[in-house]
């Protein structure tokens, strides 16, 4: 039994306004729906054509996604008018998750569930799919570009990852030492991360060429001078973001810990390795794991700054598969093949590095 408050005073009112709304709203998206699926008409839109031609998978998006997704919706809209009539909503904790589970859902089902159905199919819209079985992943793996720039991606990840980690934390550290002038530092070096990444790659393309011309070459003559460029480019654009949480991380140690290590005579680096830094797990497990993950879905930096020359050798997997899907006809299939093979690889490695830094991390 729910209540209607005004001003803090209870309002008799032993209806459930939210739940009645959110109700019917999801039982009019069935009537629909099902009056479109057995007469051909939709009576609003024609919603199920979206999801693809199977019977079962327009029924999954007419009877699932549409009803829970307008019934989260209309509870959000619902709360915005009660809040704005001055009623406040106040349903038991447990049931609230009864409003942002179906969105989830939703979610899930439309992004994760119709990404992995189209990865086994043949089309060139959602329309016209047709289930081919394997041949997607057979042909992405046979493809020489993409298996060229899985481990050309895997190389710029480790490498960008180590880079931006060790200068953030050695500019973190200098600039958690009593010196002036620290805040103005902090703030320069966090600008880069606050430019566009299409921006940052047509300017650094003019700063490398400008550079490369006195040799008589360019930036997209050679894979490794694109290499360079882009580890270049995101490590000056990423350090002050990993900076700052490594200054958090700095700033949390207790004093105490780092004056006992002083007393007992533990010089600078052996109070840097064996205090500091796994005093610092948490900080290095964050930071870690997003450069990980950046590099490995890197994509407009990549696009601007070399946009896969010469002859797509300094393709990254993201860039990889916008050019399969969109530059090649008749490989949407396989293009949708490598974006699954994709989210699976980074999923996969982000949840090792967490487990693998995680295991070190020191209570404080």
């Amino acid at each position: 039994m729910y209540f209607l408050k005004k001003g803090g005073v209870s309002v008799k009112k032993r209806i459930s306004v939210f739940s009645i709304v959110c109700l019917l709203l999801a039982a009019v998206s069935l009537v629909v729906v099902l009056y479109r699926m057995w007469w051909g008409e939709d009576l609003l839109f024609d919603w199920p054509r979206w999801m693809g031609n199977p019977f079962w998978f327009s029924l999954g998006a007419s009877i699932i996604a549409r009803p829970l997704f307008e019934a989260s919706v209309a509870g959000g809209a619902v709360s915005i008018i009660l809040d704005a009539l001055g009623l406040r909503w106040q349903p038991p904790r447990w049931q609230k998750w009864l409003w942002i589970v179906p969105l989830i859902l939703t979610a899930i089902y439309l992004m994760i569930f119709m990404g992995i159905w189209l990865s086994f199919c043949k089309f060139t819209t959602v329309t016209d799919a047709t289930f081919n079985g394997v041949e997607n992943y057979v042909r992405a793996f046979q493809d020489t570009i993409f298996r060229h720039a899985l481990w050309y991606t895997a190389l710029f990840a480790v490498v960008s990852l180590v880079v931006i980690n060790i200068i953030a934390f050695l500019i973190a550290l200098a600039l958690t030492q009593k010196m002036r002038g620290t805040n103005i530092f902090r703030t320069v070096f966090f600008m880069p991360n606050l430019i566009g990444g299409i921006v940052l790659g047509y300017i650094w393309q003019l700063i490398f060429n400008g550079i490369l011309a006195a040799y008589s070459t360019a930036l997209n003559l050679n894979e490794w001078y694109g290499f360079a460029g882009l580890v270049i480019l995101v490590s000056w654009q990423q350090i002050g973001y990993m900076m700052i949480i490594y200054i958090a991380g700095l700033q949390s140690i207790p004093g105490d810990v780092i004056e006992a290590a002083q007393i007992d005579g533990a010089s600078g680096p052996k109070r840097l390795f064996k205090v500091t830094i796994p005093m610092m797990m948490p900080s290095i497990t964050i930071c870690t794991f997003l450069s990980l993950v950046n590099g490995f879905k890197l994509f407009d930096q990549n696009l601007s700054l070399t946009a896969g020359e010469p002859a797509k050798m300094s393709e990254l997997l993201a860039l990889n598969i916008f050019n399969t899907f969109y530059g090649r006809t008749g490989w949407e299939g396989v293009g949708q093949a490598k974006a699954v093979i994709f989210f699976i690889l980074v999923v996969g490695i982000g949840l090792l590095q967490l487990r693998a830094t995680r295991s070190k991390e020191v209570q404080q």
